[in-house]
C-alpha cells in the first residue's frame, strides 16, 4: 500500500534555501524561487468580493513553499476591504487535487485564512469511515475559487478543481476547537451536508504528519459506504472544470526558475510538427459540436455488461476489449496529463506517452483509451502491464485510443460517436509514435467478432452505437461482450500454500450484495506465477485482521482473514447455486476500483436509441444525498441556499437557491416547487407504471445520468416493485404519490420517463408512442403539419390519438391500447406505421436514425415502444437550457403551438391552472381499442 504522505507528496520551497522542515514523504526538489510577483489576474473567489485574506505571519509558510511568478495560483498577498458577513456564515472548499497522488484538501474559513488539510481518500458518508486529514499550511481566503493547473517541478505540481463549497456552521467555539484539535461542525455544501467532526490523532502519526481524522457523524446525512461512495460518483467541478492559463504562460508573469526550467525540458511533449498542428486547427468541428473551454477533469464512459448482441445490428460498431488500465489523456497546448478512471495523475510515471501525445499536434482537447501491454500473439496482458510498471519496464506500454470527447476548443460530448471517431482518426493520421494507436472498430456481426475475440484468448469485445454522444456515466449506449465470465472480487483473505508452492495457496474473494454486506465467492488459487505469490503475501501481511470481514463465514471456509481493501481481477467458468465462483483464474490487482464498490455485475439491455440511453454507475448513481434531510428549516442558514420543505413539511429542500438552469435563472428549489404544484396533473401518467428518472446533480448544464432500478436511490414513498416483473434485472420502481415525487425532485432529479406498460400487465403495453423528432433545420411548422398527418392516418387505421408537447424539439402522438398484445407485436405494427408514412413522404420523413439521416426531415421515433423503453411523461420537466415541460394538448390547440417548449418551470403556471378546468385527455382513460384491425388496414394500404 503506498504511504500517506502530507498534501500531496510536494517539497516546500524557500527563497533561496530548503525549508526547515520539508512535509513527509517529498518527492519534489526545493527550488529557488523568482522575485514572486503575483500574477496579474487570478482564479475568481467562491465569494463576489473577498472579505481579509489573513496576516502575513499566518501565509508566510504558504507564499514561502511557492513561485507566484510561475503558478497561477493566488498569492493572498493583498486583503480587500469587503463587508463582512454574519460570524456565523463562514465558508467552507474541498478541492480535488490531482497531483503526484491522488487526494482531497479540505479547507475551511477560520481566523481570516483557510484552515486546511490534505485528506488522500477524500471525504466519507459512512460514519464508520475514519479518513485520514494531514493539517498543512493555512491558504488565503481567494484560493477558495481556484481551479487550474499548477506546473510541472512546482510545489504540487497537478490539476486542481473546487469539488465541493458552501458554508460550515461550528459546533461550540471554532477557535478553541481548533486548538484542542477537536472541531466539531456542520457542513452546507453542493456534496457534503450534516455534521462532521475533525480531531486530532496521537501516536508517531502525529508526530510525523500532524494527522487528524475527518469522521462523518450519525444524522440523515449519513449513508454507508458500501452503498455509495460520494468522491466516486461525482467526480467533477461544481464551478464546471474549466481553467485559466498557468501563469507562467501570461504575458507579465515572473521568470521560472533554473529547476523549474530543467524539469519542463524533461517533462514537455516533443513539439508537433507544424504542418500536423496546422492540419488539426483546420479541421471543421462536426455538427453538434459546442465551443467550450477545456475542463480540467473528465469521468470517462463505462460499458454495460449485456449477455447477448442488440438486435439493431447496423447501428453498432465493435472493437476489441482490451485487458489494461482505462487512461484519458488531457491537452492543453504544451502541457500533457494522463489520468486514470478513478483520476490519479499518472504523467509523472509515463512521461515519454506523454510526450507522444503531445506530439500528435492536438492543440487542445481529451483523448479516451486504454493503455495495454501486448503479447506475443497480439494479445493484451494485464499482468504483463502490472508488471512493466513494477521493473519500470514502461516503455512496453501502447495506448489505444478510440474517442475524443474534447477537440479544438470544442466540446463533443454530444456529437454522434461515428463523427467523433472520424475526426479522431483525421488527429491518427499524423502520429509517428509505436506507443499510441487508433483503436479499429470493424462492422462485422457481434457474433463473428466474439468468436474471433475468444479464439485470440481475449476478453470479449465492446459495442458502440454509432449514433450516441459521450457521457461519464456507465451507459448503455456502450457494452461489453465476453468470452468467459470476469469481474472484480475483494480480497477478505488468504490460505497457507502447500507442497513447493510459497506465498500464498489461494485468495478467498468475496462480493458486496444489495444491502452492502460481503459476501463469500469462493476461492482462486490459479493464475499466479511465483513473484506475483511473494508480492501478494507481503501485500496481505500487511493487512492481516482477527475477525473474518464476510457478513457470515460458510461452513468449512478456513484461513487468514484481511482487511476488505484488495481488488482482484478475476476470469471464472460459471457461478455455482450458492453464488461462488467455479474454474477461477487470477488475473491480478485492481487500483482503479474501490472495494467498496465491488458487487456482482449483472447484464443489462443494450440501448435502442443513443441519445435515450440509460446511464448508471458502478454502484449506487449518484446518492450524493441518498435520503433527503430532514433538518428543520428554522436551523437552515439565511440566503438563496437555504432548506426548504415541501408537501406540508415532509420533505426538506436542501441548496433551494442553487440554480440549477444558468438560461432561465431557475433554481433547485423552484423546480422542486413546480413538481408539488403539478403532482395532482402528473400522478395519473405515473402511478402504476415503471419509471427512469434523469438526474441532473450539477444542474442542466453538467452530467446527467438515468436511474430506474431500487439499488441505487432510497425515497420516501417511492414503490419498489416486484423484482420478478423484469426477470434478470433489479426492481423497477413506481411514483404514486405527491411526496416520493417531491423527494425525487430533491434529490436532483429533473426528467420522470414511463414504459409503455403497466405494472399490472408488464408484458403486454397499454398504449404506442409516435415520437416526432425534427431533425436539423426543419422548421416548427412542419412539426405542426406532421403531427396532423400521424393524426390523419391513425383516425384511418380507426385509432384515437392523444397530443403532447415534449419538452424538448418534438411532439408526442400517444395511441391508448387494450393491453392485449405483446411487446414485439406492438412493437412491429408502430414500426409498419412509421415505414409507412417514410415511405409515402419520403421528403418529410425518415424511419431510421442518425443526425444524418434526419437533416431536413423528420424522424418518427418508433423504438420507443419496445420492452424497457421509456418516454417522457406528461408534466415532467426537461433537463435542458430553460426547462421546458411536457404538457398535454387538445388537437385543437395544435396550430396555436408555438414550440414543443412553449410551456416551461417559469411559465406554466396559467396552464396547470387551465388543465384542472378542462383536461383534453379526459377520455385517455376510457378509451378502448386494439392493433388487431388497425394492423390489417395498414396491411392492405400497403
Amino acid at each position: 500500500m503506498a504511504k500517506t504522505t502530507s498534501q500531496d507528496s510536494r517539497a516546500p520551497r524557500a527563497a533561496g534555501k530548503r525549508a526547515t522542515k520539508p512535509a513527509a514523504g517529498t518527492g519534489s526538489k526545493p527550488a529557488k524561487t523568482s522575485s514572486a510577483k503575483p500574477a496579474t489576474k487570478r482564479a475568481a473567489s467562491v465569494r463576489p468580493a473577498a472579505r481579509a485574506t489573513g496576516t502575513p505571519a499566518a501565509l508566510e509558510k504558504y507564499r514561502r513553499m511557492r513561485d507566484f511568478g510561475a503558478t497561477p495560483e493566488p498569492s493572498g498577498a493583498a486583503a480587500r476591504a469587503a463587508p463582512r458577513k454574519r460570524a456565523a456564515e463562514l465558508s467552507f472548499v474541498i478541492q480535488k487535487h490531482a497531483a503526484r497522488r491522488l487526494h482531497y484538501d479540505f479547507r475551511l474559513e477560520l481566523g481570516g485564512t483557510l484552515k486546511s488539510w490534505a485528506v488522500p481518500k477524500g471525504p466519507s458518508l459512512d460514519p464508520a469511515d475514519k479518513r485520514m486529514a494531514v493539517h498543512v499550511e493555512d491558504h488565503p481566503m481567494d484560493y477558495a475559487g481556484f481551479e487550474g493547473v499548477i506546473p510541472a517541478g512546482h510545489y504540487g505540481a497537478g490539476t486542481v478543481i473546487v469539488w465541493d463549497r458552501g458554508t460550515w456552521v461550528p459546533v461550540g467555539d471554532p477557535e478553541a476547537g481548533y486548538r484542542s484539535g477537536k472541531l466539531k461542525f456542520e457542513l452546507r455544501g453542493e456534496k457534503l451536508h450534516g455534521h462532521w467532526t475533525l480531531v486530532r490523532m496521537h501516536g508517531s502519526r502525529q508526530k510525523e504528519q500532524d494527522a487528524w481524522l475527518l469522521i462523518k457523524e450519525r444524522d440523515d446525512a449519513a449513508v454507508p459506504a458500501s452503498e455509495f461512495d460520494v468522491v466516486e460518483a461525482l467526480p467533477d467541478s461544481v464551478l464546471g472544470g474549466t481553467q485559466r492559463k498557468p501563469a507562467a504562460r501570461r504575458a507579465g508573469a515572473g521568470k521560472a526558475t533554473k529547476a523549474t526550467k530543467a524539469t519542463k525540458a524533461a517533462e514537455a511533449p516533443e513539439a508537433p510538427a507544424p504542418a500536423a498542428h496546422d492540419a488539426i486547427r483546420a479541421l471543421k468541428p462536426p455538427p453538434g459540436a459546442t465551443r467550450a473551454a477545456l475542463p480540467l477533469a473528465l469521468a470517462p464512459q463505462l460499458a454495460t455488461l449485456v449477455e447477448k448482441p442488440p438486435p439493431d445490428a447496423d447501428a453498432w460498431r465493435y472493437e476489441i476489449k482490451f485487458d489494461g488500465y482505462r487512461l484519458l489523456a488531457r491537452v492543453d497546448g504544451n502541457d500533457v496529463r494522463l489520468f486514470t478512471r478513478q483520476g490519479h495523475d499518472w504523467t509523472s510515471k509515463l512521461r515519454a506517452l506523454a510526450r507522444d501525445v503531445g506530439a500528435l499536434g492536438l492543440p487542445d482537447g481529451w483523448l479516451d483509451g486504454e493503455i495495454v501491454v501486448l503479447g506475443k500473439r497480439g494479445e493484451t496482458d494485464f499482468q504483463a502491464l502490472q508488471n512493466a510498471f513494477d521493473t519500470a519496464r514502461v516503455e512496453a506500454i501502447q495506448y489505444f485510443v478510440f474517442d475524443l470527447p474534447y477537440c479544438a476548443g470544442h466540446d463533443l460530448r454530444k456529437v454522434p460517436l461515428v463523427e467523433r471517431r472520424a475526426l479522431l482518426r483525421r488527429v491518427f493520421e499524423h502520429n509517428m509514435s509505436p506507443r499510441l494507436q487508433f483503436s479499429e472498430d470493424f462492422e462485422a456481426s457481434a457474433g463473428d467478432m466474439l468468436d474471433a475475440a475468444c479464439r485470440m484468448k481475449l476478453e470479449g469485445v465492446i459495442g458502440k452505437r454509432v449514433d450516441s454522444g459521450y457521457v461519464s456515466a456507465r451507459s448503455n449506449t456502450w457494452i461489453k461482450l465476453k468470452c468467459t465470465l470476469r469481474q472484480e472480487f475483494v480480497v477478505a483473505g488468504f490460505t497457507d500454500p502447500k507442497g513447493s508452492r510459497n506465498g500464498i495457496g489461494s485468495l478467498l474473494l468475496g462480493v458486496h450484495d444489495s444491502g452492502g454486506r460481503l459476501r463469500y465467492a469462493g476461492n482462486v488459487g490459479t493464475g499466479f506465477d511465483t513473484r506475483t505469490l511473494d508480492e501478494l503475501r507481503a501485500q496481505l501481511d500487511a493487512l492481516r485482521a482477527d475477525a473474518s470481514p464476510f457478513h457470515t463465514v460458510p461452513s468449512g471456509v478456513r484461513g487468514h482473514w484481511v482487511r476488505p481493501k484488495l481488488v482482484a481481477e478475476v476470469s471464472f467458468g460459471s457461478w455455482t447455486r450458492e453464488g461462488r465462483v467455479r474454474h477461477a483464474v487470477f488475473h491480478g490487482l485492481r487500483t482503479d476500483k474501490p472495494a467498496g464498490a465491488v458487487s456482482v455485475e449483472q447484464p443489462a439491455a443494450p440501448a435502442n436509441k443513443g441519445k435515450a440511453a440509460a446511464t448508471t454507475q458502478d454502484k449506487p448513481a449518484t446518492k450524493a444525498a441518498t435520503k433527503p434531510a430532514t433538518k428543520p428549516a428554522s436551523k437552515a442558514r439565511a440566503g438563496a441556499a437555504k432548506r426548504q420543505t415541501a408537501v406540508d413539511g415532509k420533505v426538506s429542500i436542501s441548496n433551494a437557491g442553487r440554480v440549477i438552469d444558468a438560461e432561465s435563472g431557475l433554481t433547485k428549489g423552484e423546480l422542486v416547487r413546480y413538481y408539488e404544484r403539478a403532482a395532482p396533473l402528473m400522478l395519473p401518467h405515473l402511478r402504476g407504471r415503471p419509471i427512469a428518472m434523469v438526474r441532473a446533480p450539477s444542474g442542466v448544464g453538467g452530467e446527467q445520468f438515468f436511474q430506474r432500478h431500487s439499488d441505487t436511490l432510497r425515497v420516501d414513498g417511492l414503490n419498489v416493485l416486484d423484482p420478478g416483473l423484469w426477470p434478470g434485472h433489479p426492481a423497477l420502481l413506481e411514483i404514486a404519490s405527491a411526496e416520493a415525487l417531491v423527494a425525487a425532485a430533491q434529490l436532483n432529479v429533473v426528467e420522470f420517463h414511463t414504459w409503455n406498460a403497466s405494472k399490472r400487465s408488464i408484458d403486454r403495453p397499454n398504449r404506442i408512442i409516435f415520437d416526432l423528432d425534427p431533425g436539423e433545420g426543419v422548421p416548427w411548422a412542419q412539426v405542426q403539419e406532421a403531427a396532423a398527418l400521424m393524426k390523419a392516418l391513425l383516425d384511418e387505421l380507426g385509432l384515437a390519438s392523444f397530443l403532447k408537447t415534449s419538452g424538448g424539439k418534438g411532439l408526442h402522438v400517444v395511441v391508448p391500447v387494450t393491453p392485449r398484445a405483446g411487446w414485439d407485436e406492438l412493437k412491429d405494427f408502430a414500426r409498419d406505421v412509421v415505414l409507412h408514412v417514410a415511405a409515402t413522404l419520403p421528403q418529410r420523413f425518415v424511419a431510421k436514425s442518425g443526425a444524418r439521416n434526419r437533416v431536413g426531415k423528420i424522424f418518427i421515433d418508433y423504438l420507443r415502444n419496445g420492452m424497457g423503453a421509456t418516454t417522457v411523461a406528461a408534466f415532467s420537466a426537461r433537463a435542458r437550457p430553460g426547462l421546458g415541460v411536457s404538457i398535454p394538448v387538445a388537437w385543437e390547440e395544435l396550430d396555436t403551438l408555438t414550440s414543443a417548449a412553449q410551456w416551461t418551470v417559469a411559465n406554466v403556471e396559467a396552464r396547470l391552472d387551465a388543465l384542472e378546468a378542462d383536461d383534453p385527455w379526459a377520455d385517455y382513460a376510457e378509451t378502448r381499442q386494439a392493433i388487431t384491425r388497425a394492423a390489417a388496414r395498414l396491411a392492405r394500404a400497403g
